[in-house]
């Protein structure tokens, strides 16, 4: 499985004691075995998706205005732009149980069990009334899915330099507690995966530009030196977590109707500041779209120029540096998202900034500004 075990935080590790000494032993837990960490061809480039990815069951999902179904549309526009075929994608599996409670606690996962709980973490109140089978298969596996994508994709980016989950990035989940369409914690699970497996990797970055603040991720995370938080937020917003926002190393707080010239430069000076203040092993990019203009949840103003020039901001800035880089598509709540998320990888790719060959991407752009800096 291509494991190489570093164990969990030295804090949690279980003691033991050595006869005739005083000092505990660390007695270190081998990872459970899992269908994440498999090998993949060089022929597939690193874009996680499954068609399982996708909710739709009697048109409940259109009682959310999250677009249940955007990351098909995705991939079916990447194909039309003869970008991708089936045969370059990585299809992905679902998280096991034994997967999820790397970072969840069982009694949160026995709650999913419970129709109500999901209805409520989902916002969709018709929920309540199914049977949690129906629930477990229409609902969850797809979240599960989508959450093995990103723990396949974090391992993907060590490996190739760069890697898409085309879905995931439900960053209002934590360990014990779900919400905001997050029933599991996939960016936690993904930096855990590459602590506890991958020899090398011990330190992060999370850079998350959703609109909303990333709470679930904060409250796994807080106090761990080893994860570096950077969030840019509307300030005014769900969920307005005050105890999650203290693991925020780098926090821009934004206006209602921030637009694109205050944000891009905010973002970029922001960035460039977050890795020269804490040089990780890997980037987690949150590369949420309800930042777009018109989006009455995220209540921002960016064009959807805007929002792939900071896509391309982002990578051009961490590949600059030869780090990896993991991308998820977190939130989006407009019929357009899908469209933009698809050009947004096709500039990556028109710039080089991914692709089979962008294994590394030269440092010399990374003492120049991308933008002028105008904006603290």
């Amino acid at each position: 499985l291509g494991v190489f075990p570093r164990g969990p935080p030295a804090e949690r590790r279980p003691l033991r004691w050595q006869a005739g000494s005083l000092c505990p032993v660390r007695r270190l837990r081998r990872p459970h075995p899992t269908q994440l960490y498999q090998h993949v061809p060089d022929s597939r480039w690193p874009i996680v998706y499954s068609p399982r990815y996708n909710i739709t069951f009697l048109g409940l999902e259109k009682l959310h205005p999250f677009d249940a179904g955007k990351w098909g549309k995705v991939i079916s526009l990447l194909k039309e732009e003869k970008l991708l075929s089936d045969s370059m994608l990585v299809e992905a599996r679902e998280a096991s149980d034994e997967d999820l409670l790397v970072v969840h606690t069982r009694r949160y996962l026995n709650e999913l069990k419970w129709s109500f709980a999901v209805a409520t973490i989902t916002e969709i109140p018709p929920v309540i009334f199914l049977p949690n089978f129906l629930v477990q298969r229409k609902v969850l596996r797809p979240l599960r899915t989508q959450t093995g994508g990103t723990i396949m994709a974090g391992k993907l980016a060590v490996d190739r330099g760069w890697a898409i989950n085309v879905g995931g990035g439900f960053h209002h989940c934590s360990s014990d507690r779900g919400g905001g369409f997050c029933a599991y914690a996939d960016i936690t699970l993904a930096i855990k995966f590459l602590f506890d497996r991958v020899e090398g990797i011990s330190k992060a970055t999370i850079v998350d530009l959703d609109a909303h603040q990333g709470n679930g991720h904060e409250r796994d995370f807080m106090g761990d030196k080893r994860v570096y938080i950077m969030d840019v937020y509307n300030r005014h917003i769900y969920p307005g977590d005050r105890f999650a926002k203290q693991a925020i190393r780098r926090k821009v707080e934004l206006e209602w109707g921030t637009e694109d010239d205050e944000y891009l430069q905010k973002v970029e000076r922001n960035l460039e500041k977050a890795l020269q203040e804490h040089r990780p092993d890997i980037v987690v990019y949150n590369a949420g779209t309800d930042i777009l203009e018109g989006d009455r949840l995220g209540g921002l103003a960016i064009s959807p120029q805007g929002v792939v020039k900071r896509d391309e901001l982002v990578f051009q800035i961490v590949r600059g540096r030869q780090l990896p880089i993991l991308m998820v598509t977190s939130g989006g709540y407009q019929k357009r998202t899908a469209r933009i998320i698809a050009d947004s990888i096709l500039n990556l790719y028109s710039l080089g900034l991914i692709g089979p060959e962008s294994a590394s991407v030269s440092a010399q752009n990374s003492d120049t500004p991308l933008l002028p800096p105008e904006v603290p």
